[in-house]
């Protein structure tokens, strides 16, 4: 049987919206897994061309914030068998940044995300409810949920 390109056209853009959220979600639970602090998912595909979902999440050391990152992407490359297009910051770890084109993953320390604020640069951008996303065993004191 084959399929006309119009519809397999939309059943990709079905299958990809689907699996972006999926994965935003993945790396926030993730992140819950290895006790990040403030997570938080930011649609930013409703106001920018350059990722679909912002993740972000806080960790108390260079060591968590690496722990945090690479739970995330061996995660995602486990359940979604994807691998992020590019990392940064690895090696200071006050920053890491996982770009899996759709998603971008944003681990800092608490002084970083304070310096760059990007829930502020993005504020336009609707939140998800992360209570509602991560599994009811969540710490809640992890999460930041803004209405």
């Amino acid at each position: 049987m084959e399929i006309h390109p119009n519809l397999l056209h939309m059943t990709s853009n079905l299958i990809t919206e689907d699996s972006t959220y999926q994965m935003s979600v993945m790396a926030a639970v993730a992140a819950d897994d290895r006790k990040a602090e403030d997570i938080m998912v930011i649609a930013v595909g409703e106001v920018s061309v350059l990722a679909d979902y912002f993740v972000i999440a806080t960790g108390r050391s260079k060591a968590q914030v690496r722990a945090i990152a690479n739970g995330i992407k061996i995660k995602i490359s486990e359940e979604l068998h994807r691998e992020p297009i590019r990392m940064a910051g690895e090696s200071d770890a006050g920053w890491i940044l996982q770009d899996y084109g759709d998603v971008i993953i944003h681990v800092m320390m608490p002084t970083e995300r304070e310096f760059y604020g990007l829930e502020a640069f993005w504020g336009h951008a609707p939140r998800l409810d992360i209570l509602e996303i991560l599994p009811q065993t969540v710490n809640s004191a992890n999460v930041a949920v803004e209405v």
